[in-house]
């Protein structure tokens, strides 16, 4: 990263009549990159005022005016860590949080009203911004996914709950070539908030110019692509070349039009050792000198199959930046004994998640014996207090953690102490009690407490591969659970086949490293209610089905669903208390245990609250770390630090939430 220090500056001006963004600042002459200003030259770029929307937006970085160039060089976890490059380099969404993570600003969309009863949503989009390859960006490119792809039962066999309310799924109207109505089937306060976030930022992912020679209904020829590409359904060659939020085909094509900072020039493909991404000279934002962002050129991704390897490359100097898989408690010790020597530095941060790790109870498990004991409260009660979480952050997190369960800091306005700080102590003759109360009181030989039918009491945790510090929790809870008479398996699987398991609810508990909602948690409610879109169920409505069934999870989970439920739709006196049904959410969670919930993704139990953890990053302090546009968390999670920044700042490197 020294390389950038050493950089050129600016780049060739071109003169503009002014313009005014959230940066606060007045410029009259717009910069850019010295490469691209060469390419200017030569005739193969319009002028950089040419590229740029009418009104770009300003970012304002947190210390200093950056300079141009540099290669940004960080580490991916083997095949499936496609959203490692998701939290560097984008999302770009409609909209996006504010630096203190408390409300919803213009992003792509420079404004937008709200009908009365907020069913109906209108945006300007900022006019003049175009796709990487040049083309406009306009409404029609909004349309094309509300209206053309989202409804398609082909495309989706059933359309992602945050598009979709009383059943029904979104549509659009043009207003002009730079404005499009969203409207619902009902009130939807939230929606702004969700397009803020990654999972929100489909109507924006996809170039209509570009992406349309993939349906059929723009392609009469598509049968003929579709033998080109070895494909059965046009639907799959689409997410091929076009992706999807959360899938590696996103960052695979480097012909597909974007509208984020970098481009893919080597694409992340299976087998593939590293993954190149250089900037976008299309760009639509600026600081407030008028520089075309971003400052750094490239970002080299190394692909690295294990934990171990990453280290090795970070203490050998080979990265400049990381924030993903080895900055945690049990690499401190190792990465700090070899800073001075790998030139660079840790940093520690407030986490924004609720705690780590984190036990998702599958409340639908496809074990008819074992799932009306997953969804017993009392059952789950006992589960708890048979952890000895004192045993497992002296040993695994080297006692820099604080015992927890799920649910917001106490820095954040939705914290609930009951939630927080039940059943966290470990009291085995509590739990003994408890589960000999249920019916549960006969033993085995090996003193494993036997179900009505005979058979052995016999729970297995899903963990993913590469993740010691949980594997070595679960080997601690085994030992503790044993002493109650509750056998623990270990299922170690590798990351991709995690997911396909919790999507299908083919296991009973699985163990992740972190859960979100440390802060704000209505953005972001996995660890209280099943919303993910890697959930086998949708979120409409009150129920939650689970791998082809339609059995109800216990009744507070179905409570807390139903209050979602009209947090999101907000009509009435929720369009006035918006956080009133989120606060009951938590009362609600914490009367049935925030151990778990249903689905394979969905309220959880943390063991702990991380005090601070840790990322890594190159000397000297080159970069601003800001937000991405599913969360601006940057202030809460770098500052005081070099690296924070409001916007994309000093080396411009924009993430969303920094969650898994």
């Amino acid at each position: 990263m020294k390389r950038l220090l050493a950089a050129a500056l600016f780049g060739v001006g071109s003169s503009i009549g002014g313009f005014m963004g959230d940066g606060g600042a007045l410029a009259v002459t717009y910069h850019e990159a010295p490469e691209l200003a060469a390419l200017v030259q030569q005739g193969k770029l319009p002028p950089v005022a040419e590229r740029l929307p009418q009104r770009p937006e300003v970012v304002k970085p947190t210390e200093s005016i950056g300079r141009y160039g540099g290669v940004l060089r960080s580490a991916l976890r083997g095949d499936y860590d496609h959203n490692a490059i998701l939290r560097l380099v984008g999302n770009q969404g409609l909209t996006r949080w504010a630096a203190d993570y408390e409300s919803v600003l213009p992003n792509l969309a420079e404004s937008w009203t709200v009908s009365a009863d907020a069913s109906e949503y209108t945006f300007k989009l900022r006019p003049g911004i175009k796709w990487s390859d040049g083309k406009p960006f306009t409404a029609d490119d909004v349309l094309f996914f509300v209206n053309d792809l989202l409804p398609d039962k082909q495309f989706f066999e059933s359309p992602p709950s945050q598009y979709v309310i009383n059943g029904a799924p979104m549509r659009a109207e043009k207003v002009d070539e730079a404005s499009a109505k969203i409207v619902f089937a009902g009130p939807y306060l939230r929606f702004t908030e969700v397009l803020a976030g990654p999972l929100g930022q489909h109507a924006v992912l996809y170039a209509k110019h570009y992406c349309q020679q993939f349906v059929p209904k723009y392609n009469p020829d598509i049968a003929k692509l579709l033998a080109e590409a070895r494909q059965q359904d046009w639907a799959t060659l689409f997410r091929q070349k076009c992706g999807d939020i959360e899938i590696p085909a996103r960052w695979s094509n480097p012909g597909k039009p974007t509208l984020d900072p970098w481009l893919i020039r080597t694409p992340y493909t299976g087998g593939g050792t590293q993954v190149v991404l250089q900037r976008n000279p299309y760009f639509w934002q600026v600081d407030p000198a008028g520089n075309q962002l971003p400052y750094i050129g490239t970002i080299n991704l190394k692909v690295i199959s294990d934990v171990q390897s990453i280290v090795l490359a970070a203490i050998g100097g080979q990265l400049d930046l990381m924030v993903r898989h080895i900055t945690t408690i049990n690499n401190k010790p190792v990465l700090a004994q070899h800073a001075a020597e790998g030139g660079y530095v840790l940093q520690e941060l407030v986490p924004t998640e609720s705690g780590w790790p984190v036990i998702y109870i599958n409340q639908t498990s496809k074990n008819p014996k074992l799932r009306p004991w997953l969804r017993n409260r009392d059952f789950r009660v006992a589960l708890s207090l048979a952890i000895d979480r004192e045993e497992i952050n002296d040993i695994v997190f080297l006692g820099q953690s604080k015992p927890w369960q799920t649910g917001p800091l106490p820095q954040d306005r939705f914290y609930n102490e009951q939630l927080a700080t039940q059943y966290i102590e470990h009291d085995p003759a509590r739990a003994n009690q408890i589960l000999d109360g249920l019916g549960l009181a006969k033993r085995d030989g090996d003193g494993l407490r036997l179900l009505p039918d005979g058979s052995r009491l016999f729970i297995t945790a899903d963990v993913m591969t590469g993740e010691p510090s949980v594997i070595d929790t679960l080997e601690l809870m085994k030992k503790r659970w044993a002493e109650v008479g509750v056998g623990l398996g270990i299922n170690t699987v590798e990351r991709s086949l995690f997911y396909d398991r919790g999507q299908n609810s083919d296991y009973d508990i699985a163990l992740m490293n972190s859960a979100p909602g440390g802060f704000n948690p209505t953005s972001d409610p996995r660890a209280w209610l099943s919303v993910h879109t890697l959930d086998s169920g949708s979120m409409e409505g009150c129920r939650q089905p689970r791998g082809g069934r339609s059995d109800l999870p216990s009744h507070p989970a179905a409570r807390r669903r139903c209050l979602r439920g009209r947090r999101r739709r907000a009509g009435g006196d929720h369009l006035r208390h918006p956080q009133q049904a989120s606060r009951q959410r938590a009362e609600i969670h914490a009367d049935g245990l925030g151990i778990s919930d249903s689905g394979p993704d969905p309220a959880a139990a943390v063991l702990f609250r991380v005090v601070a953890t840790l990322f890594m990053r190159r000397i000297p302090p080159t970069l601003t770390l800001p937000r991405k546009g599913g969360g601006d968390r940057s202030r809460r999670l770098f500052t005081p630090s070099p690296l924070a920044g409001e916007g994309w700042g000093g080396g411009y490197v924009r993430a969303s939430h920094f969650s898994p």
